[in-house]
């Protein structure tokens, strides 16, 4: 976070996502046990200032920003067929996080980390700008119930503060099965400044992101996947 930064007082009260147990199977506690102290960290533990992503990974590259990794079923085969990233995921779910931790075994995964935590936090207090190549939000909580829509993490001060931190020409790609919630994303990114829509509307569905059991559930429910890529733009050059 920088001096100029102030966080909006509301960041704290309103919380975006739901509260669920903790309880783990014996396979998520041997994953946690045996990996979290490498692979994970608390957000809420970390040092002041940017997470120094170079030497938790022990390399330099591109850095990927996963917000909401659920049980890690997408997330895993997504940093599997992208070596080359630098690939984070924040959640706030433990036995979701365990669970990764048994992906990250299974498929001997050398380039992702979790962090466990608020992700509104970790942009703001621990990622710098301009620093990422790119966001991924896959399915937040809905918050179908109109009295709720404020609880959505898709809000116009949520998207500036995420677009700050990617660097120019890196995405912030979305998606969600709920179509009104897709309209909000597409009102909202539209109408910042920092992003630019890579498409005319909704994204084509991209090959790269998996097809999930969760995905497969909404679609026998009658709910259409929406992607959306927004590109960060470059700030015009003072004169």
């Amino acid at each position: 976070m920088t001096s100029s930064e102030q966080r909006p007082s509301h960041w704290r009260t309103i919380v975006s996502y739901v509260q669920r147990g903790e309880r783990q199977t014996a396979g998520q506690d041997r994953a946690w046990n045996q990996y979290w102290d490498e692979l994970g960290k608390q957000v809420a533990d970390l040092p002041e200032g940017p997470l120094d992503v170079d030497s938790w990974f022990g390399r330099t590259a591109p850095v990927l920003l996963e917000i909401g990794s659920g049980m890690g079923e997408a997330t895993s085969l997504l940093a599997r067929d992208a070596p080359e990233l630098n690939y984070i995921a924040v959640e706030v779910y433990k036995p979701g996080l365990a669970q990764l931790l048994l992906r990250v075994e299974e498929y001997d995964l050398k380039n992702l980390r979790l962090l466990r935590g608020n992700a509104v936090e970790l942009l703001h207090d621990h990622i710098a700008p301009g620093s990422l190549h790119g966001i991924r939000l896959f399915f937040p909580d809905p918050w179908p119930k109109k009295k709720h829509h404020k609880r959505r993490i898709v809000q116009p001060e949520f998207v500036a503060l995420a677009a700050s931190r990617i660097a120019p020409g890196g995405v912030f790609h979305m998606a969600t099965d709920w179509q009104h919630y897709a309209d909000q994303m597409l009102e909202v990114c539209s109408a910042e400044p920092a992003l630019r829509n890579l498409h005319d509307g909704w994204a084509p569905r991209p090959d790269f992101r998996p097809v999930t059991k969760f995905e497969q559930r909404a679609r026998v429910e009658g709910r259409v996947a929406r992607d959306l890529m927004f590109e960060k733009v470059a700030a015009p050059a003072e004169a």
